[in-house]
């Protein structure tokens, strides 16, 4: 259904589009009948689960299908030129030059053995005619123009010399190398900090307002959305089913889909209870549907659901599929409400089951031939913390910070340098191997990426019996096999799921098996390294009420490495914010949530694209840093956020800051903190 009024302005126009992929057992129909528009200057944003068709309807934009995907109906048209008419070799002068794209993940999209400069270059001589000389000063100013220091001396720099910030800001560069009159940016901030997704959404609104692009954001974050879209369109099981202004989209969301998406964001009012996670998944698309692709999933379903596809309906000024908008059957809905929710549940305070004191790990930079120490990296630089039973911890900070390598060092999978860990009050020996043994069974770490984490060779059932055969626990085999059948109905799996290979899982099922993993050992600690980063909001609210769950009847102490805040915020009982390997401020989640008192803690809450109003409001009158971070190999001296910082003045460029209490448990580094 085309938007006539959005028509006759519309520099992109899809209509129908309709994709299918080959397969042994029948067709895959990923897009299924999609029509779009999008204006010069505008951004649209493809919103949905994993799985729903966002990436493969901008792939069918570009033609970048694989070879088992046709479009089998539809038209795309760019500025009047019909796209999928055209032969192979216009469209690649198209693609990289009227369509510039910016890929999820750009440590895959970019040439590992090619500079960044002749990457670049490579765009700007096919698309733009540019060689020598002349390329090479484009591709600095593009470099510049994308925010990359020294842009002069990072030209000739490889992928693996850059942060993952700044390859994000190359692929940008080189997305716009072709001065593209549409840009498709797919998921271009996931798994990216707060501050880098930060600087990367606000270049790309700048680049776009200055050049007038168009722009086609797919995300399933509804935080990145509030904060870039001008218009929303939300993708359901390959068929669009809602479209309309980011305002009125995010007042008055009108699919059941849509309000079930904001029910499952995790956010202070949850806190203490479970998120309204959807059920289920999203159907498989290898069959024609006979009514709504939703209807499974839907609490409002009723028998007509099932029989007839639902059409579009127009409620004011947005569009919806649905059976409940027929005939004006349905009322304009109320804002979305916040979840209703269970006491929190009492967690004192008790005795640490792990605790950490001057925690330090550096790692020597050797150099020449003979392997000379020449530096170290401070990776953890003299940090304490306390892990008690029942309670979160959340360890919060930039890539580089040093989070994961105080996890991995808790667990002595990393060794320490200096300080001292204490295991249940006693003090844990480096070469204690049988108190090691011990420990290692009671604090597990869940790591970032399941699928690098779980041994593709094995199926799942060998993967979780693996580490109670290890460390002695489980009983004979049958009790072993029992206690595994146990555990994949726990985590929401069919036990005869326990002979499937980890490729055949989803990425929250993933995660879900890296969970069971560790609690198939029995501990008392689990230390969560990132563990819903680019997760879906659904899949991501399905595993928080799990682990809440587990934490409730196991007692278990989580320390929570994330750059979620907005997970710490549901989560977390005591926050740790840190810096270039040190605490800078510490204390209960919601006293430093609601009025952070240092100026790293206020930059990161800043940057947040939070979705509505819910936002810390302490957080939203500082400016996210510009400039990276500093290396660990050479902190700057005095404060070491003092390059960064709008406060520093003359003390802080020359003494590190000692900790100040600020009563009820909270502790910051800041010779200008605020009360």
């Amino acid at each position: 259904m085309a938007d006539p009024k959005r028509a006759a302005a519309a520099l992109l126009e899809v209509e129908n589009l309709t994709v299918e992929i080959r397969g042994a057992a029948g067709a895959v129909r990923p897009v299924d009948d999609v029509d779009l528009s999008i204006a010069a200057g505008e951004t649209f944003a493809l919103l949905g689960e994993s799985g729903c068709g966002k990436s493969m309807t901008a792939l069918s934009i570009a033609r970048l299908l694989p070879e088992a995907a046709d479009i089998v109906a539809g038209r795309v048209r760019l500025g009047g030129d019909d796209l999928l008419a055209l032969p192979e070799a216009r469209m690649r002068e198209i693609r990289g030059g009227r369509i510039g794209m910016i890929f999820q993940e750009p440590s895959t999209s970019l040439n590992p053995v090619m500079t960044i400069g002749a990457q670049i270059g490579e765009a700007l001589t096919l698309h733009r005619g540019l060689a020598g000389a002349a390329a090479r000063a484009e591709a600095f100013r593009l470099l510049e123009a994308v925010g990359i220091p020294a842009a002069g001396a990072r030209l000739d720099d490889y992928p693996f010399q850059f942060s993952g910030g700044m390859k994000q800001r190359a692929m940008i560069a080189m997305a716009l190398a072709g001065a593209p009159e549409l840009l498709i940016a797919d998921e271009p901030t996931t798994a990216l900090d707060v501050t880098i997704q930060a600087q990367a959404l606000d270049l790309l609104a700048r680049l776009q307002a200055e050049r007038g692009m168009a722009m086609l954001l797919i995300t399933h974050d509804l935080g990145v959305v509030a904060r870039m879209a001008h218009r929303v369109g939300l993708l359901y099981a390959g068929e669009l089913i809602e479209i309309g202004g980011r305002e009125d989209f995010f007042a008055t969301p009108l699919h059941p889909y849509a309000r079930r998406l904001f029910a499952a964001l995790p956010d202070g009012a949850a806190r203490g209870g479970m998120l309204a996670a959807l059920p289920g998944g999203v159907p498989a698309l290898d069959r024609r549907f006979t009514g709504c692709r939703f209807a499974a999933r839907c609490p409002r379903t009723f028998g007509r659901c099932h029989a007839e596809t639902p059409a579009w309906h127009v409620v004011e000024a947005q569009r919806v599929r649905c059976h409940l908008y027929a005939d004006g059957g349905e009322a304009r809905p109320r804002r979305r409400t916040a979840v209703a929710v269970a006491a929190e549940a009492n967690r004192s305070a008790s005795e640490p089951v792990l605790e950490v004191r001057d925690l330090v790990v550096h790692f020597p930079v050797k150099k020449g031939l003979l392997r000379r120490v020449t530096g170290q990296v401070r990776a953890v630089d003299g940090i304490s913390l306390r892990l008690v039973p029942g309670r979160t911890l959340a360890l919060v900070g930039e890539s580089g910070c040093g989070k994961t390598t105080v996890g991995r060092a808790l667990l002595q999978l990393t060794p320490a340098t200096d300080g001292t860990v204490l295991f249940r009050g006693a003090t844990l020996g480096a070469h204690d191997r049988a108190a090691v043994r011990g420990m290692r069974r009671a604090v597990q770490m869940v790591f970032q990426d399941p699928f690098a984490s779980l041994n593709p060779r094995l199926c799942v059932g060998d993967i979780l019996e693996e580490g109670m055969v290890s460390l002695g626990v489980g009983g004979a085999a049958a009790e072993r096999q029992r206690a595994v059948d146990e555990l994949l109905e726990r985590i929401g799996l069919l036990p005869e799921m326990r002979w499937r290979y980890p490729h055949e899982f989803s990425g929250g099922q993933r995660q879900r098996i890296a969970i069971a993993r560790a609690l198939a050992v029995s501990p008392r600690v689990i230390v969560c390294d990132e563990p819903t980063s680019a997760l879906d909001v659904s899949v991501q609210a399905q595993l928080l009420n799990l682990m809440c769950e587990l934490q409730q009847e196991r007692e278990l102490a989580y320390l929570f490495i994330t750059h979620n805040l907005a997970v710490v915020r549901y989560m977390a009982d005591e926050v740790a914010v840190m810096y270039l390997g040190r605490i800078v401020e510490q204390g209960p989640a919601a006293h430093i949530l609601k009025a952070p008192a240092h100026p790293y803690t206020r930059m990161l809450l800043a940057a947040v694209p939070w979705v509505d109003a819910e936002a810390p409001p302490a957080g939203k009158d500082e400016k996210a840093g510009a400039a990276e971070p500093p290396s660990p190999l050479a902190p700057p001296p005095g404060c070491h956020f003092n390059p960064r910082c709008p406060l520093a003045d003359d003390i802080c460029r020359a003494a590190y800051p000692d900790a100040r209490d600020l009563g009820g448990g909270r502790t910051v580094r800041c010779h200008r903190a605020r009360d």
